[in-house]
């Protein structure tokens, strides 16, 4: 038999492994916090924990196409922030339709994704260092654009329905799921595609397997890279409409912290830190955990500051379980 068939039934088999362990973890989180509070198992804290998973689901769909070409974009919440801004800018200031204040915020969110594709494969920048900088400009671009303060959506615009609205709900009274819910799903469900179904996914899980053999068998790294960090700033400008929808307003202070979470679900999930392996089902998995962790924390009244120490110990052991599998598959 073909070896590269059977490591490539391995991989199959170690990734679905993961999937699985996530999904168990999530189910024993909700069976836990279940028990220990009758306020989280409701219909509407339920729902609260959807709304809130999707901006940090969708960060983390943008980012796990970065991680798996080897990659790592630590801008990608200010640029978040910054895409509100822009919606904002064109929809409140300068008195546009929603849509191109949709269309402002998903460029705004590519292009800062080309550019950072542009500074680590051109430039040969660490991905962490221009991604660094990246966060940075994002974060004094929305400061200086706002004049440091919140650009507020007028409410006969409607912006806020694009997240809070519900589409499902005007169909079928009563089973009101928010639209940022949906925007999630079927963001989710479009990044899959990518990822499984096109040369983009194909060549990010290339390169970030083994780059060298990818620029060896004539693969134009330069060009692929940028587009593959330019589809991560696609969704995560899509995530900048839902925040900016959420608030119905674009808060130039955002952004700082919320890389942490995206990158942290995407490693929950099974998506590997060295590149050239993950799903986008595992990383969605990996964002309600984070979520349905935070919510319920929060029910059970753990003080903020720990909460951000549960979760930064999560991370640990996420990165953890990574470097392990990475070595039981090359033992």
């Amino acid at each position: 038999m073909n070896p590269k068939t059977n490591d490539e039934k391995r991989k199959a088999g170690a990734d679905t492994i993961q999937r699985l362990m996530a999904f168990a973890a999530l189910v024993i989180l909700f069976i836990g916090f279940s028990l220990a509070s009758p306020f989280f198992f409701t219909l509407s804290n339920i729902i609260g924990i959807l709304v809130s998973t999707a901006v940090n689901g969708l960060l983390a769909i943008g980012v796990t196409f970065i991680i798996i070409s080897g990659g790592i974009d630590l801008s990608v919440g200010t640029v978040m922030t910054l895409s509100a801004v822009m919606s904002a800018v064109v929809v409140s200031n300068m008195g546009l339709p929603n849509i191109l204040g949709v269309l402002a915020a998903v460029l705004t969110g590519t292009f800062a994704g080309v550019l950072n594709g542009l500074m680590v494969a051109k430039l040969k920048l660490p991905p962490f260092i221009a991604t660094l900088g990246m966060l940075n400009v994002a974060r004094g671009l929305s400061l200086v654009i706002t004049d440091l303060s919140p650009i507020y959506f007028p409410l006969e615009v409607g912006w806020n329905r694009i997240a809070m609205g519900s589409v499902i709900g005007s169909i079928i009274p009563g089973f009101d799921i928010p639209n940022g819910v949906l925007i999630l799903f079927g963001s989710a469900l479009l990044a899959g595609l990518i990822l499984s179904k096109t040369v983009i996914g194909r060549y990010a899980f290339a390169i970030g397997s083994n780059e060298e053999a990818a620029r060896l068998s004539g693969l134009n790294i330069l060009k692929w890279k940028t587009i593959i960090y330019g589809t991560g700033g696609f969704f995560i400008g899509i995530a900048g409409v839902v925040i900016a929808a959420r608030l119905n307003s674009a808060q130039p202070a955002l952004g700082l912290g919320y890389e942490l979470d995206a990158i942290a679900a995407a490693v929950i999930g099974g998506v590997s830190l060295s590149g050239g392996e993950g799903t986008m089902l595992g990383t969605i998995i990996g964002a309600f955990i984070i979520s349905t962790l935070t919510n319920g924390l929060r029910i059970l009244s753990v003080p903020q500051e720990w909460q951000i120490v549960v979760t930064g110990l999560i991370i640990i052991l996420a990165v953890y379980l990574d470097t392990v599998r990475k070595r039981a598959r090359t033992s």
